[in-house]
Parts: structure tokens; sequence; C-alpha cells
């Protein structure tokens, strides 16, 4: 199954604190405890700049959002 991209951005902020892949508290997921987190990071992307925008109006496939983030993380 596909994991959402809310939480591959919950188990990367754990995974950057030093946090293994699988870790667990209490029986829950350890990356689940990052999901307030990787939430405010996402809000703070949503809107593109004018890079990411220019980006995606060069793809014309299913890849828009994706050219458009590669766009975001090619800047400083």
């Amino acid at each position: 199954m596909t994991k959402s991209p809310l939480e591959r951005a919950a188990r990367a902020l754990c995974e950057l604190e030093g946090n293994p892949p699988g870790a667990t508290m209490d029986g829950k997921p350890l990356w689940m405890d990052y999901l307030s987190e990787a939430r405010v990071v996402i809000a703070a992307i949503r809107e593109p700049s004018e890079k990411m925008i220019a980006a995606g109006r060069e793809c014309a496939s299913g890849a828009i959002y994706q050219r458009m983030i590669d766009a975001l993380l090619e800047q400083p």
C-alpha cells in the first residue's frame, strides 16, 4: 500500500531526528508523533513559487506536482 505524502513527510521528520524507520512507543509507530509538524511544513509549501509554477507549465504529464516540488527543492 502506498503511503500518503503526509505519512511520508512525518516518517522523514522522525528519521531526521535519528529514530529508526520502524520505531514504536507504547505500541504506536513513533512517526505518528510527527504528523502535526508534517502538516505545518506541507501547509507552508502549499503556495508555489514562480519557479514551481514555471516548472509545472513545462510538464504535460501527470508529473506536474512532482516537477513543482523538484523545482522547490532546487531553490536555496
